[in-house]
């Protein structure tokens, strides 16, 4: 349950300082987004998914939702009136992504006509973007993860999350324990490369470590949300934390290696 970006994507040797001109050794464009890469990762994985999302009623909107249907997706969107988001990625020689993002996040409101009532019948629900309500349905779920970037949403809907994915790097996306009540059952905080560090609620924690990549370095986009696409559908499979953890990091490092965040996600 999130948002959609229409991303254009340009392969540069590194990102241009003010002032200068660089050219792009490849381009192209795709659907992105949070909610986007997290769903079609899961899908990938449990064989199907559906994504809860809003979209532009133009023709960017109309063209992600049949991408990502493409991709395997099931796409429920609400149709808004106003102009798609929109997304331009550089990415560098080593991989790195430096994003602009262009208009509101879109996300769904409870009171869209969507069809709310199949979220009971879910093992997993991962939400990045969405009104309280949405949120409350999205609980519905027998697992419900969610993504710190949704944090003042997370905080005025007071639900109980099973895991909270945020950021030990990330200034956007940090949490600090006490920001959201009740705690989540887990914080996920993840560090790239370094893998990263877990705390339950009841103060118990761990580390795990990064995937090495089976490959050369693709581009960056897209791997922290299939890392929680995949931590999402293990804890939804019923996998004990330590497993599901190990799923999301080969997830977040098989994304690396392609081009763009689809091309090598990981396949159940």
């Amino acid at each position: 349950m999130g948002h959609v970006e229409w991303i254009e994507f340009a392969r540069v040797d590194r990102v241009p300082p003010a002032g200068e001109i660089v050219h792009a050794e490849d381009n192209w464009q795709e659907p992105g987004g949070g909610g986007a890469v997290t769903a079609v990762q899961m899908a990938k994985l449990a064989g199907g998914a559906t994504l809860f999302t809003a979209l532009g009623d133009d023709e960017l909107g109309h063209r992600a939702h049949d991408e990502l249907t493409a991709l395997g997706l099931r796409v429920e969107a609400a149709w808004r009136d106003e102009p798609q988001r929109r997304g331009f990625v550089h990415v560098d020689s080593a991989g790195e992504r430096t994003i602009t993002v262009i208009g509101s996040r879109l996300g769904p409101r409870g009171d869209d006509d969507l069809p709310w009532a199949e979220l009971s019948d879910a093992d997993s629900a991962y939400f990045t973007a969405g009104d309280a309500a949405a949120l409350h349905a999205a609980r519905a779920a027998r697992t419900l993860v969610a993504t710190s970037r949704a944090l003042p949403t997370l905080i005025e809907a007071g639900v109980k999350l099973d895991a909270l994915v945020a950021s030990g790097k990330d200034t956007g996306e940090r949490y600090e324990r006490g920001q959201i009540e009740p705690e989540p059952r887990v914080v996920i905080r993840t560090a790239g490369a370094a893998g990263g560090h877990w705390e339950r609620a009841d103060g118990d924690s761990g580390r795990w470590q990064a995937t090495p990549l089976s490959g050369p370095v693709g581009d960056a986009y897209g791997c922290g949300d299939s890392f929680a696409g995949g931590l999402a559908h293990g804890l939804g499979a019923g996998m004990a934390l330590n497993d599901a953890l190990h799923l999301a990091a080969r997830c977040g490092a098989a994304s690396f290696t392609g081009r763009g965040p689809y091309q090598t996600q990981l396949k159940g």
